[in-house]
Order: C-alpha cells, then structure tokens, then sequence
C-alpha cells in the first residue's frame, strides 16, 4: 500500500512541482491550495503525514495543525514557510509538527525529511491511548505526560510542569537533535543566560528519573542541545 500524503501549499508552481515529485518517488499526494481545503481532505481521507505551508489562505498551517490532530492527535506534520523566525519555528513544534523545512528547499532535501519523519513515527514510543492521555514508551519507563509522571515497576514519579514539557519535546524526536533555542523558547518562552542554566539543571533531573532503565539516555551535544537516545 502507497503512502499517502496532504501537502497544503498556495503557491501553484511550488505546490504541482512538489505532488509531480512526490508521485514520481511512489507517494499518494492529495494537493490543497488553501488551509480550509486541506482540512476538508484530511477528515475525508485517510494519510500517513502531512507537508503543509504555513502562510496559507482562509486557514493558515498553524491552525490547520490544530484541526488535524484533533481529528488525528498522531498525525505527523511537516511545515514549510518562508518564515524563518526562531518563534515561528518554535511555534510549530510546540503545536505538534515533527519536523520544520524553510523556504526555499529542495525537493530532494523534503524527500530525505519525509522519510525520517516516517520512520521515526514507525519507531516512535507515543501512544494515544482510549482515555486520551498521551503516553510514551522509554525502554522499561512509561512518561505519562497527560498526567506528568514517569512511572517503572511499581513505583511512579510526578514531574514539574516545565520537566514534563522538556521531556516531551525530547521524546517526539527520539535520535534526534533538540535544539537548545527551540527548547527554552517552547519551555521557558525566552533564552538567556538564566533560562539556559535553569534548563542545564532540569535535564540533570530528568536524566536522573530517568536512570533506572540504563538504556535510555540524554545525551548533550556540545553547544547545539540534546538528543534522548533509546538503546
């Protein structure tokens, strides 16, 4: 079975370039050229990831990802804009996109995003489950961040709001680089030195709570951020 994909994108050239490639490289794309259009298509079909632009007519990509995962919570979204402001990018991670591609881009670099994104779904450890709360699988460790516990064996532990937070913006990525800015601006709403060192303390917590299942890790990357590594 293909997969399939949403791509929401206004402008005509851009958006029938980027559907041509994707059928050529086996996908199923339905193209919208308007947010509210691509809402519509969401709810009647049934796709593996969407690729949606953010400054968009009647229902810009930041609303639209509002709409979709409330139809889908596990839908995975890439957004593309020519916005290049460390807000706007964090803004969308924070609603939920896994991955963020500025205008303009390569065809060939969206293929290699695309296919990370799906692969890191299919490996990912979040589940929705039937009471809605939103779990993640850490090795021998369950993150509830609904109800902000890490909870292993028989023994469960609650989370500061801003532990929890952090920790869910790792675990979306798992493998993958978190950037300090990204982090403190979704976290903390600001980056300074302050913040910076408050995240620095919060990471040695989390790491701690997290030391009872030797296989799951956060490791620094020197001057860049952190990555939660599942081995």
């Amino acid at each position: 079975m293909k997969t399939r994909i949403l791509l929401a994108e206004d402008d005509p050239n851009l958006g029938q370039l980027v559907h041509e490639f994707l059928q050529a490289k086996g996908y199923e794309v339905t193209l919208c050229t308007d947010g509210e259009a691509a809402a519509e298509a969401f709810i009647r079909g049934d796709y593996h990831l969407c690729v949606l632009d953010v400054m968009m007519p009647k229902l810009d990509g930041f609303s639209l990802i509002k709409k979709l995962q409330a139809h889908n919570p596990n839908i995975p979204v890439i957004y593309t804009t020519a916005l290049g402001k460390l807000q706007d990018k964090t803004k969308g991670f924070k609603l939920g996109a896994d991955d963020y591609l500025p205008k303009p881009f390569s065809i060939e670099e969206l293929i290699l995003r695309i296919e990370a994104v799906l692969k890191r779904v299919k490996e990912a450890p979040a589940v929705i489950n039937n009471t809605g709360s939103e779990d993640y699988q850490l090795g021998k460790l369950v993150f509830n961040y609904t109800r902000r516990t890490i909870r292993g064996g028989q023994e469960e532990r609650k989370l500061s709001s801003k532990e929890s937070e952090l920790l869910r913006l790792l675990c979306r990525q798992p493998g993958r680089l978190l950037e300090r800015e990204v982090a403190l601006t979704a976290v903390w709403g600001k980056s300074n030195y302050y913040t910076s060192r408050s995240m620095d303390v919060y990471i040695t917590k989390l790491r701690k709570y997290l030391r009872e299942d030797p296989n799951v890790e956060i490791v620094n990357v020197h001057g860049e951020g952190y990555k939660l590594m599942l081995h």
